[in-house]
């Protein structure tokens, strides 16, 4: 080895944060690695290796508690390595004794059943659960006692929306006055007050948003200190042309604009459909889980959960996963490829990332604290299913560490000639009160609460 030199010096000197970084990012995988240790489950009771490449792209058979997975840009295909595959998940009933499995210590109880449309939820200041009832058209309301497996009471806190998604309380803290709603075509806010089950008043309409489309969900966020507030628009189509001129304006984007809807500007730009949404506590930065484009194969182009940059570019419609070309899109701009940014962490393709939120609980260990938990619906454009879980995205220093792990697994049973039988499909997250986690599933039309009871 040659003797350290002033250049030597010098790059440590530059380099000393990304080396300190790294230090973090490889402490914490060895305590994440530790998870699988804490007692027994039905399935597995140590983590497994994380899988890489095609072993990480793999279908609904492989998912379990605590397998981890690591995709990368190397791992991505070139377009119709396979054919397209138009295969939208039947829905059947939960069959006798299927049920969500978690990591060893972890308890699942059915929540909440027989809803309406379940999609993304809330908790509000004082631990009432709020849903959005996205086909009905209606903000549900359920009341329990903190620590409960199940909820005591369900209302309808306000009716004839135009498919509600996005759900946020103004101001942040303690004693909100307004819940926001992402309508389809609009951004709305109902009058509140903590313990309120019922809207007090009408709903207000503060700006119109681009209608329908083929992604219609509108999720909301505000900022820590409450004086931005983020809204997530989709695109109009699956790969689109020129967002200028096609009818995309203010599609693909996450806006950002004044509690009052005024000042509206793209936050970033080039995203799919950022379906949810989620602010690190920490450091105030903005995150989401995005479906990326289909009809290009089985395994591309990823889905994915970043750190979003303002002025950000993610590459819709021309491009994907940092600057891999669709060859679908009509006159690319060929200049933004070196600009299309390559996201944190790249999920399974098809997996449809929706709903996201940091855990900033205390039930559960604590290596779950301070990072992400993201809801995978579930694939209709790939051969074998995949997706249809709950997925463990590690953040450390407000960075993502690059992978992620299957936490609740479950919601397909065997059948239908090795497809399987999909019987859940993971929506929104929301941490209640008591520090457990609830998700909503909007094939069985319940909420699942997992909770940490054991050690």
């Amino acid at each position: 080895m040659e003797a350290c030199d002033e250049s030597g010096f010098s790059f440590l000197r530059e380099h000393s944060g990304r080396l300190l970084i790294g230090a973090c990012v490889t402490l914490a995988l060895l305590a994440w690695s530790a998870i699988g240790a804490r007692g027994q489950s039905a399935r597995q009771t140590t983590s497994k290796p994380v899988l890489t490449g095609k072993a990480a792209l793999t279908d609904w058979h492989d998912n379990a508690p605590l397998v981890r997975r690591r995709i990368t840009r190397a791992d991505v295909p070139p377009p119709f390595s396979s054919d397209p595959s138009d295969n939208v998940a039947r829905i059947y009933p939960r069959p006798a004794g299927a049920w969500p499995q978690a990591p060893a210590g972890f308890k699942v109880d059915l929540f909440a059943e027989k809803l309406g449309n379940p999609r993304q939820m809330k908790t509000a200041p004082n631990g009432d659960i709020f849903i959005a009832d996205s086909q009905w058209g209606r903000i549900r309301v359920l009341r329990a006692i903190d620590g409960a497996s199940h909820a005591a009471r369900s209302e309808i806190f306000a009716t004839g929306l135009k498919e509600p998604f996005g759900l946020a309380f103004y101001p942040p803290g303690p004693n909100p006055r307004w819940l926001y709603v992402g309508d389809t075509d609009a951004l709305l806010r109902l009058p509140y007050r903590n313990g309120d089950l019922k809207a007090s008043g009408p709903p207000q309409k503060l700006l119109d948003l681009p209608p329908l489309g083929s992604h219609w969900s509108r999720d909301v966020i505000f900022s820590r200190d409450g004086r931005k507030l983020y809204v997530s628009v989709g695109s109009g189509t699956n790969y689109g042309g020129d967002p200028k001129t096609d009818n995309e304006t203010r599609r693909a984007d996450i806006l950002i604009m004044k509690p009052d809807a005024t000042n509206v500007r793209v936050y970033a730009s080039g995203i799919r459909n950022a379906v949810g949404l989620a602010i690190d506590p920490r450091t105030g930065s903005l995150w989401c889980s995005t479906n990326e484009r289909d009809g290009l194969g089985d395994n591309l182009p990823p889905d994915y959960v970043t750190k979003v940059k303002l002025g950000g570019f993610y590459g819709w419609p021309w491009f994907f996963t940092g600057g891999f070309q669709d060859p679908r899109s009509p006159a690319p701009r060929m200049e933004m490829k070196s600009k299309t940014l390559l996201p944190d962490v790249l999920i399974a393709p098809h997996s449809a990332s929706l709903g996201l939120t940091f855990y900033e609980g205390k039930q559960f260990p604590r290596e779950y604290r301070h990072s992400l938990f993201a809801a995978e619906h579930g694939s209709s454009n790939r051969s074998r299913f995949t997706g249809y879980k709950v997925i463990f995205v590690p953040v450390v220093g407000g960075a993502a560490v690059g992978d992620y792990m299957d936490f609740v697994t479950g919601f397909v049973a065997p059948g239908n000639n090795g497809k399987g039988r999909v019987w859940g499909r993971p929506v929104g997250l929301t941490v209640a009160h008591d520090g457990s986690l609830l998700v909503s599933d909007d094939a069985s039309n319940s909420i699942w609460r997992v909770s940490y009871p054991g050690s």
